[in-house]
C-alpha cells in the first residue's frame, strides 16, 4: 500500500491508498504541544517519530511520503540528536529577529529572493533567536531540519528536504529552487547546516499546504485550493516565480516541478466559528447553529464580522489587530451572529483571492477542504462571496493524501504528480454561486474592506 504521513501540530495522520487513489485505511497518533512561555510553541521531535512509528505499524506500507507543519526548527547536534525542543510555526518569540533580518537584507531584496517578508513563524528568525538567547545550544548545532524531515531521517536514515517546504524557511532562493547564498551570508549562517534539497516527487515530501493542494488537484491554472480549517488558505498555481511586491501573500515552490504557488493565509477561519460556539453556545451542536444562521438573509441586515481574533496575516501582516462585530441591532440573535461570522470569514478569503489575481493566478473553480467545508451553508456563502464554483473531492484527507500521491510518484506507481492527480483525484460534490447572493456580497465586501483601518491598535 502507498502511505502518506502528515506530521501535524497535534497529531501524526497516516493514510494508505491503492494505485487508483482509494483510501484503504487510516491511522492517527496524537502528542502534546508545550507552551513554556506566553507566545511560545514547542514540541519534542521524538514525539513525532514515536507517533509515526505507531501509525505505520498499523498500515502495510510499500512506499511512504511525508507532509507536515512548515517552518519549525529542529536543531541537531552531533549524532543527529535534537539539542532542544523544536520551535514551531506558531511560535511568536522572534519579532526582534524579524526586524533584524529585514534590516540586514533590506525588505525589497528579501522579498525578491524569498517571496516573503520576515515573519515570526519562519525558520530563519528562530536561528537568530537561538544565537542571541541560547548561545550554548547554537554553538553545538551540526545541522537543522524541518519537522517532517526529522521524522524521515529517523525512520529511513535519509537527510533531505523538498523545495516546497524549504521555501518556508526564509533561507531559500524560491525563484531558482535552491538555498540562498545571499541570505545565508547576510545572516552569517553556515550553509553546511542545511540538508540537500530535492523536488517533491524525488523525495516524496512537501509542506502541508502544497501537499494538500496536490491532493485536491490544484496543480494547474484555473484550479484553486481553499482550506476552511482553523486557519483559512487560498492557494493558486503560478507558472513562473512572481513575488507580491509587499509580500502580502506567500510565494513558494509548488510540489509539482517547474511550478510555484501563491498562498494567502487568514489566521482565524473555522477557528472563528469555534470561538463563537464556545463563547455563547458551548452545548449547542454546530449543525443547529448553522440552521439558525440560515434563517438570516445574505448580508445579515448590515451586521459585519472582522475575523482578526488572533491578528492577521493576509492581507494585513498585523499580529496586534483584533476582531469585531459591527452593525449590531436589537434584531440580531444568535443565528445572526453565526451568519455574520460565516460571511466575515468568506470576505477574508476574498481578500486573498484578490491578491492572487493581481499576481496572475487564474481562478475558474476552487476545491474546498477542511472542517468548515462540511457545512452546505458555508460552502454556498463562500462560493457566492468568491463568485466561484466550489468543488469537494471524494478523498478529503488533506495533506496526508498529497503525501501519499508523492510516495506513489517516487515509487513509480505514478509517472509524475499530474498523472497522480488525473488518476486519483475525483470531484465529489459541487456548489455554485447564488446569483442574488453574489450581488449582495459584492456590496458587503466593500464594507468589509473598510473595517481594518478602524480596528488597528
Amino acid at each position: 500500500m502507498i502511505v502518506g504521513i502528515d506530521v501535524g501540530t497535534t497529531a501524526v495522520k497516516a493514510i494508505a491508498i491503492d494505485a487508483d487513489g482509494v483510501v484503504l485505511s487510516r491511522a492517527e497518533e496524537s502528542y502534546p504541544l508545550a507552551m513554556p512561555q506566553p507566545g511560545w510553541a514547542e514540541q519534542d521531535p521524538d514525539d513525532w517519530v514515536r507517533a509515526a512509528e505507531r501509525a505505520l505499524a498499523r498500515l502495510d506500507a510499500t512506499a511512504v511520503g511525508f507532509s507536515g507543519q512548515m517552518h519549525g526548527l529542529v536543531a541537531l547536534g552531533a549524532g543527529e540528536t535534537p539539542l532542544r525542543p523544536a520551535i514551531l510555526w506558531n511560535d511568536q518569540r522572534t519579532a526582534a529577529e524579524c526586524e533584524e533580518i529585514e534590516r540586514r537584507i533590506g525588505l525589497e531584496r528579501l522579498i525578491e529572493l524569498t517571496g516573503n517578508r520576515a515573519l515570526t513563524g519562519f525558520t530563519a528568525p528562530k536561528l537568530l533567536w537561538l544565537r542571541a538567547h541560547e548561545p550554548d545550544v547554537y554553538a553545538r548545532i551540526a545541522s537543522i531540519l524541518l519537522p517532517k524531515d526529522y521524522v524521515r531521517l529517523k525512520l529511513f536514515g535519509e537527510r533531505a528536504v523538498d523545495v516546497a517546504d524549504a521555501s518556508g524557511t526564509l533561507l531559500f532562493d524560491v525563484a531558482h529552487r535552491r538555498w540562498s547564498d545571499d541570505v545565508l551570508h547576510a545572516l552569517e549562517l553556515p550553509g553546511e547546516w542545511l540538508p540537500p534539497v530535492h523536488e517533491s516527487p524525488e523525495i516524496a515530501g512537501a509542506g502541508d499546504q502544497a501537499a494538500a493542494a496536490l491532493g485536491a488537484g490544484a496543480t494547474r491554472a484555473g484550479v484553486l485550493s481553499v482550506v476552511l480549517g482553523t486557519s483559512g488558505v487560498v492557494f493558486g498555481t503560478l507558472d513562473a516565480y512572481r513575488a507580491e511586491p509587499r509580500a502580502r501573500v506567500h510565494v513558494f515552490c509548488h510540489a509539482v516541478p517547474g511550478l510555484w504557488h501563491a498562498m494567502g493565509v487568514m489566521l482565524s477561519a473555522a477557528g472563528s466559528l469555534q470561538w463563537l460556539q464556545e463563547a455563547i453556545a458551548p452545548e449547542v451542536p454546530f449543525a443547529q447553529l448553522l440552521d439558525e444562521a440560515e434563517q438570516w438573509p445574505p448580508g445579515c441586515e448590515g451586521l459585519l464580522f472582522a475575523p482578526y481574533l488572533s491578528g492577521e496575516r493576509t492581507p494585513h501582516a498585523d499580529p496586534d489587530v483584533r476582531g469585531a462585530f459591527v452593525g449590531l441591532s436589537l434584531r440580531h440573535d444568535r443565528g445572526g451572529l453565526v451568519r455574520s461570522v460565516l460571511e466575515g470569514v468568506a470576505y477574508g478569503l476574498r481578500d486573498s483571492l484578490e491578491l492572487l489575481r493581481e499576481l496572475g493566478v487564474e481562478a475558474d473553480v476552487a476545491r474546498v477542504s477542511g472542517g468548515g467545508a462540511r457545512g452546505g451553508l458555508w460552502r454556498r456563502i463562500v462560493a457566492s462571496v468568491l463568485d466561484l464554483p466550489l468543488e469537494t473531492t471524494a478523498a478529503d484527507e488533506g495533506s496526508a493524501y498529497g503525501a501519499a500521491l508523492l510516495a506513489g510518484c517516487r515509487a513509480g506507481v505514478f509517472t509524475d504528480p499530474n498523472d497522480a492527480v488525473e488518476r486519483c483525484v475525483r470531484v465529489h460534490d459541487g456548489t455554485e454561486p447564488d446569483a442574488e447572493w453574489v450581488e449582495s456580497y459584492a456590496d458587503g465586501y466593500e464594507r468589509f474592506r473598510r473595517l481594518y483601518p478602524m480596528l488597528r491598535p
